[in-house]
């Protein structure tokens, strides 16, 4: 460490070589893994206190370096010591080094690299009782009178600080002004509570201008600025909380420069579904955004706002111009009164639709876009019998010219009912977009799209497309089998990943049909599994091509159910590598989801790949590799195979329950836990192994206490826990845990209904009748029990809990809508 610290200092050194030694240096110092953090300061403060002191003295020499590119390595060196000694109370005077670097000093470069010293300790240390000194150094490096504009850009109670970055607005140095403005937008989105007077003095004013800058780095923040107030204040109408509203009172202002902006760089492709240089952020588009929040945010008031300018120019010569009216019109859809806007769409639907036929393509596309707004949020305008014809084909034409026409929001129009307004242009979309897919280029992600919306389309189309359906699948089959014979003829990374993109869309398709057709798939099961199968073995085992193929078998099982037997065993050998693959976290949480699905699929009939399951499961369990999200899906993975084979799980049930009983005690979200125990619980209830669960009951409803007792808990869980407490008590029906039923916490949380939603309601008023029966309370008006709030005459009617996938469904029956106020033990 001490060559490589002299080396860093050594001025005489090429700078690659510097800079190689302080990261190697700083590489020595600090770590991502916490694990390898602890080594790595436990070998610092394991060298001799004169080494430590000569490297520390070399990396803040450094940072006065005439080469800018070592200072800001040694910034780094410098942070990566001060993270390993200052919580152990080494170096004490390191900060107020720092700050006479900066008070006292005339060095540009040193004031640089000391305040970029200073960011990286601030960003892993909390230095709370020298945060004053740190902000007034950091002040008084941003300050107007500063002669070095980069000291200035470095740098970034509360007046000083919106005085000195309102100046730095000001300040001849571009970077300096974005490098505000950016704090700015920080600022109001952090404290936009405390914002109203340097509203009043000088934001408004001042942002408005800064729109206006010819420097569009400028500009674009500006209007960050804008976009930002209004997020936090749509925020804060769903939260019902008091609002400055400031965008409402800035309307008039802010609405015309936005405007202009759109006149002024539209053409650049303004939104994403016409954007040529996808990724690339620009004035329009942040322009049209803004205008987007402001219309959520002020509401009615935007309307007559716009209307002029987009009556103005919706026909003018000038396409830039066009596009800009039809942007306008789209961006305001979201936010005012549906009967406000509704007379302006049905207005503007005939002469949009006719736009679609535009000579220009951005203003087409625009159009597109614009039409998918109306039909997303306001598809009450559209009239099947006047609009959808002209709709339809100007988007189908549209589709010939510019293929990234395509996704048209219409699903409020396919219901699940046996017909809708769509069916009959049903087979001519599918057909229309699967020929965009017939290309071989992906351009602006077109092809993509394309299959999205077909996915979208057979998601929801209706009984009588059924045939279309039926056979799209086979056109989509056909093209699977031709890009697999076409793998040997990949040459190249492009060619391999526009194959895997390929397939990954196919994949998608097929997974929409089967889940659409369910058990309707069953005549294509076979070729479906025999693609798969080979997709996967000629996938690499890193390639994402893997996860989108092991989905299509989960579907499929979940759509067999057990007709999916026959393919168990060929898809096995791929499945526990897949399992087993513990730093690829996508990947392993698919096969896991399958492992959830084959028992849900087969019933007991999986009790013969219970064993191996379960120890692949196990073993998942110990890794310390495997992300946390995965191990919470294998917990529920248990509950799954237990349901699914009932009193045949009784192998597994101790080990189960005590891996179960461990991760209560330590997790944070204990949701997968109380669907494990649940599924367990419903598959052994009403069978000869039924008493093996005895000895379970108190380390589940104590998981079941800790639940209820969190202030923070979620719907889904009070719903997990009523019902599990009631399909115990469903279990034990002859007072076996009486005792524990019987406990006050329990009584205490049946007597809350509070807040509740109206299936967990019913989830509580069935665990509540379970209670009383089993806990021999149902004739009985014991003092104060919750348990005689409520007596129902069909008690020995009730259905039992129910299981249906992941949720834990109880159907309370009748009963609980028939509660006689007479029969109330008060």
């Amino acid at each position: 460490m001490l060559m490589l610290s002299d080396e860093l200092r050594n001025e005489n050194s090429q700078i690659h070589t510097r800079n190689a030694a302080g990261l190697a240096l700083k590489n020595a110092l600090s770590a991502c893994d916490s694990t390898r953090q602890d080594e790595y300061s436990a070998r610092w403060m394991a060298l001799d206190v004169d080494a430590r002191q000569k490297i520390k003295e070399a990396s803040l020499l450094t940072l006065a370096s005439p080469q800018p590119r070592a200072g800001a390595v040694a910034a780094q060196v410098v942070s990566a010591i001060a993270a390993v000694e200052l919580p152990v109370g080494q170096w004490p005077d390191l900060v107020e080094i720092l700050l006479g670097f900066i008070n006292t000093s005339d060095d540009t470069n040193l004031k640089i690299a000391t305040l970029q010293a200073i960011g990286y300790i601030c960003e892993t240390i909390v230095l709370a009782l020298r945060s004053n000194e740190i902000l007034t150094a950091v002040i008084h490096g941003a300050r107007k009178e500063e002669s070095s504009s980069e000291v200035q850009l470095a740098a970034g109670e509360r007046n000083y600080i919106m005085q000195v970055v309102c100046e730095a607005t000001q300040n001849p140095s571009v970077s300096v002004q974005v490098g505000a403005f950016e704090c700015l937008v920080k600022i109001m989105a952090l404290y936009y509570d405390k914002m109203a007077f340097y509203m009043e003095q000088a934001l408004f004013g001042l942002t408005v201008m800064g729109m206006k800058h010819s420097d569009e780095r400028v500009a674009l923040q500006a209007v960050e600025f804008w976009t930002t107030v209004c997020e936090e204040e749509i925020e804060l109408a769903h939260e019902a909380r008091e609002s400055k509203h400031f965008a409402k009172v800035a309307l008039p202002e802010v609405i015309p420069v936005l405007l202009n902006l759109l006149l002024g760089t539209l053409g650049a492709d303004p939104f994403p579904c016409s954007n040529a240089d996808e990724g690339e952020w620009n004035l329009a588009m942040s322009a049209g955004t803004c205008l987007n929040y402001m219309a959520q945010a002020v509401a009615d008031a935007i309307v007559p706002a716009v209307i002029p300018f987009i009556e103005a120019h919706i026909k003018a010569q000038d396409w830039h111009q066009r596009e800009a009216a039809v942007m306008t019109f789209g961006s305001i859809l979201e936010g005012p009164d549906p009967q406000v806007l509704t007379p302006l769409v049905n207005q503007a639907l005939p002469l949009l639709i006719g736009i679609m036929n535009d000579e220009n393509l951005h203003v087409k596309d625009t159009t597109a876009w614009t039409l998918g707004r109306i039909c997303d949020l306001l598809i009450i305008t559209i009239k099947p019998d006047v609009h959808l014809h002209p709709l339809i084909s100007a988007l189908v034409n549209g589709l010939s010219d510019r293929p990234r026409i395509i996704e048209i929001y219409l699903d409020e129009y396919i219901t699940s009912a046996s017909e809708s307004p769509l069916s009959p242009y049903f087979e001519g979309i599918v057909s229309a977009l699967l020929r965009v897919t017939e290309t071989t280029a992906n351009e602006s992600n077109f092809r993509t799209s394309a299959y999205e919306a077909i996915t979208s389309y057979v998601s929801h189309s209706t009984t009588d497309c059924i045939p279309v359906v039926q056979n799209t699948v086979i056109a989509i089959l056909q093209r699977m089998e031709q890009l697999l014979n076409m793998q040997n003829q990949i040459v190249g990374i492009d060619d391999r990943n526009n194959w895997n993109e390929l397939q990954s869309n196919l994949c998608s398709v097929v997974i929409s049909i089967i889940w659409r057709l369910s058990g309707g798939i069953q005549p294509m099961a076979d070729r479906i599994m025999t693609l798969v199968l080979q997709l996967i073995q000629g996938a690499g085992k890193t390639s994402t091509v893997l996860e989108d193929a092991f989905l299509v078998v989960g579907s499929l099982a979940a759509a067999l159910e057990a007709g999916f037997a026959p393919y168990i065993q060929a898809f096995l050998p791929f499945l526990y590598p897949a399992l087993k693959a513990h730093e690829n976290t996508q990947l392993c949480m698919v096969a896991v989801g399958i492992i959830r699905d084959i028992p849900r699929a087969l019933g007991d009939q999986s009790a013969q790949y219970a064993g191996a399951f379960m120890n692949v499961l196990l073993e998942n369990l110990q890794s310390n590799v495997l992300n946390r999200n995965v191990k919470i899906s294998v917990l529920s993975c248990f509950g799954d195979i237990a349901l699914a084979i009932g009193p045949a799980f009784d192998p597994y049930l101790n080990t189960t329950m005590d891996v179960l009983r461990q991760a209560g005690s330590v997790q944070p979200n204990p949701e997968g836990i109380l669907e494990a125990y649940t599924g367990v619980v419903t598959g052994f209830k009403n069978t000869e192994k039924t008493p093996a669960l005895l000895p379970h009951v108190p380390s589940i409803l104590e998981l079941v206490h800790q639940c209820l007792a969190d202030e923070e808990r979620s719907d889904s869980i009070v719903k997990l826990s009523f019902g599990l407490i009631g399909d115990l008590a469903d279990c034990f029906p002859n007072g076996q845990i009486k005792e524990h039923l019987l406990e006050e916490w329990i009584a205490h949380e049946f007597r809350s209904k509070r807040g509740m939603q109206q299936e967990t309601k019913k989830t509580l008023w069935w665990a509540r009748e379970m209670i009383k029966r089993a806990a021999g309370l149902a004739s009985c008006a014991s003092a104060g029990s919750c348990y005689s709030d409520y007596v129902s005459p069909q008690l020995h009617d009730l259905p039992s809990a129910t299981l249906h996938g992941n949720d834990t469904t109880r159907y309370p029956g009748p009963w609980a809508l028939m509660i006689d106020n007479e029969q109330m033990t008060k």
